[in-house]
């Protein structure tokens, strides 16, 4: 099991420095936070555990010096809505969002309470923020993709198949960054050179997920490729198991889907996120604007390969991959 770490700054936003340099504040500080999940998903653990980690780093304790009032979607748009206008109006000092959806229900309730964002994609493009190095308003965080993961994802698919000449994509266009635009674009971007065929087919439903994926069923051609969709995480153990069904070759951005018994995943390590995160919070509890904090690449990129997925699917992973892999799941 080998880990690799990659440096990668979007649109040259530079990296801020992360010395601790937290004061004791005069009053007890309070945090929100506005999470795409359920409040008893399993990744909760992870996720809130190292956002308190992050942010003890930096002297902040909670209980001692803050507190944190949470508010959970599970997936729901509507749902971010109605608990991005309570958090909005609860006099918050600093407000954590999760995914991009979290992020547009908050911009759209406050242009004064500050808000740190985690696993968003192109908040440029979404027009969260006025650029990367400078974003202006009250509005900066950490991002979850560049542009080349989309070939990456169809790149692995075909070393795993490399009969490999059409992939589908699912999204649901109510929650996937951008309407899902966003890494259609970078997928279709590295199609072309691979001669692969890539479909977009919009799911709003576990009905139609199922719909979608038994579309592809027994394919020696086809894959598919489960990309950062809030809905789609509420979802995932529904799509792993389809994808077993119907023997379905399946690449996924977070590693919690192949270690849930996904057959791969590539993308970045999403609880250093929010470790990272306690940074931009201790900034902003101590009186820095977000509009002078820049918003930060990800810097670990992580490929999870489920063997025992891939042995179930009747596929043999190539050697060079297993080599390169950061984590192999037996």
């Amino acid at each position: 099991m080998r880990r690799r770490e990659f440096i990668t700054l979007i649109g040259g936003a530079a990296v801020w420095p992360l010395t601790a340099h937290a004061q004791q504040p005069d009053r007890m500080k309070r945090i929100g936070v506005l999470m795409a999940i359920e409040a008893d998903d399993s990744l909760r653990a992870s996720y809130v555990g190292a956002l308190l980690e992050g942010l003890k780093t930096f002297g902040w304790v909670e209980g001692r010096n803050f507190k944190i009032e949470y508010r959970w979607a599970g997936g729901n748009v509507d749902r971010m809505k109605t608990l991005a206008k309570e958090l909005a109006a609860s006099h918050l000092d600093v407000i954590l969002a999760h995914t991009s959806p979290a992020t547009l229900a908050l911009k759209s309730e406050t242009t004064t309470t500050p808000i740190v964002f985690v696993t968003v994609t192109e908040p440029v493009t979404q027009r969260m923020v006025e650029s990367l190095a400078h974003p202006g308003g009250n509005i900066t965080g950490f991002t979850n993709f560049e542009f080349s993961m989309g070939g990456k994802w169809l790149q692995i698919l075909k070393e795993i198949v490399p009969e490999t000449n059409r992939a589908t994509v699912i999204f649901n266009p109510d929650t996937a960054p951008g309407a899902g635009d966003i890494f259609l674009s970078s997928i279709a971007a590295g199609a072309k050179a691979l001669a692969i065929e890539v479909t977009a087919t919009k799911v709003r439903t576990p009905a139609e997920i199922e719909a979608a994926i038994s579309a592809l069923r027994n394919s020696l051609t086809a894959g598919l490729i489960v990309p950062p969709d809030a809905f789609l995480i509420v979802h995932r153990d529904k799509i792993i198991e389809l994808t077993a069904r119907y023997r379905v070759s399946t690449i996924y951005q977070y590693d919690f889907f192949a270690k849930s018994g996904g057959l791969v995943s590539y993308g970045v390590d999403v609880p250093d996120l929010f470790r990272r995160a306690g940074s931009y919070l201790d900034r902003v509890l101590n009186g820095i604007s977000p509009a002078d904090l820049p918003v930060q690449a990800p810097i670990k990129f992580q490929l999870v390969i489920n063997l025992k997925t891939a042995k179930t699917l009747g596929l043999t992973i190539p050697p060079s991959l297993l080599a390169t892999a950061d984590e192999v799941i037996e």
